[in-house]
């Protein structure tokens, strides 16, 4: 199961941010999570509630994951097709001339502040 190695990462980042941030509390965080991007979404979301509870700065923050659809694109016919319904083979012309547009992203998309250390700056 690698998803904790990569939650451990998500939350090395979101750490760091933080302090550049003089951010004393994180109340939740907000991945996009391709959907054939290999992180399964329940035991990312698992890992995570497991994990926070020994952080000081985002102590039992919540995670919030939005998959994002994978799509391929046809060379051939130059048009895009859901990628787990139909895979690497184009359902309009049958080639297999083909390649992944989006789907295996992560990214973090936001983190929501519960309050910041006096003296920070609004950025």
């Amino acid at each position: 199961m690698h998803e904790l190695g990569v939650v451990f990462h998500c939350i090395k980042e979101v750490n760091e941010i933080a302090a550049e941030n003089k951010v004393s509390r994180v109340s939740s965080v907000t991945i996009q999570l391709g959907e054939v991007s290999t992180v399964i979404p329940y035991l990312f979301e698992d890992c995570w509630n497991w994990a926070v509870k020994k952080e000081t700065v985002l102590k039992d923050c919540r995670i919030k994951i939005e998959i994002i659809p994978a799509v391929t694109l046809c060379e051939d016919c130059k048009r895009e097709y859901p990628t787990v319904q139909h895979g690497k083979t184009c359902p309009y012309c049958g080639s297999l001339n083909t390649y992944l547009v989006q789907g295996n992203e992560f990214m973090i998309k936001e983190i929501e502040v519960v309050d910041k250390a006096p003296g920070s700056v609004e950025t």
